[in-house]
């Protein structure tokens, strides 16, 4: 039995192969980094509205309790306010940067006259 080479073969050479690896290649190290920066841009947003929240829940708490400016937070008097009701969390308000998910490794809160800040990126999220 003889083989004979076809003259209609279907397929693709190595050289077109190496072009659509390249542009791929070319495509994803475009896409990448701009990914990197949409997620640190959200991850400063939520964190920024995070602040938002618990700057209000403070100035709340404050008024509720006939506090002066200079009064000292204390971070459980203001979980009421963070929440619905008196069902407020902390579980759920920290910043998205922070590995350990903890309000506390998160936020700092000081006194009512000051505003909160994040301790994890503390140069970039900033509460206006």
């Amino acid at each position: 039995m003889k083989f004979e080479k076809k003259t209609g073969e279907v397929g693709f050479t190595l050289v077109e192969i190496m072009i659509v690896v390249a542009i791929i290649g070319l495509l994803s190290a475009i896409a990448v980094p701009n990914f990197v920066k949409a997620r640190a841009t959200s991850q400063k947003n939520a964190c920024i509205s995070n602040l938002h929240q618990i700057d209000s829940a403070v100035q709340e708490w404050a008024l509720e309790n006939h506090q002066p400016p200079n009064a000292t937070v204390v971070v459980n008097g203001i979980i009421p306010y963070l929440g619905r009701g008196t069902s407020g969390s902390l579980k759920s308000c920290f910043c998205p940067a922070d590995p350990t998910t903890k309000f506390a490794n998160s936020y700092l809160v000081t006194t009512v006259d000051v505003a909160p800040t994040c301790q994890i990126a503390a140069a970039t999220h900033i509460l206006n």
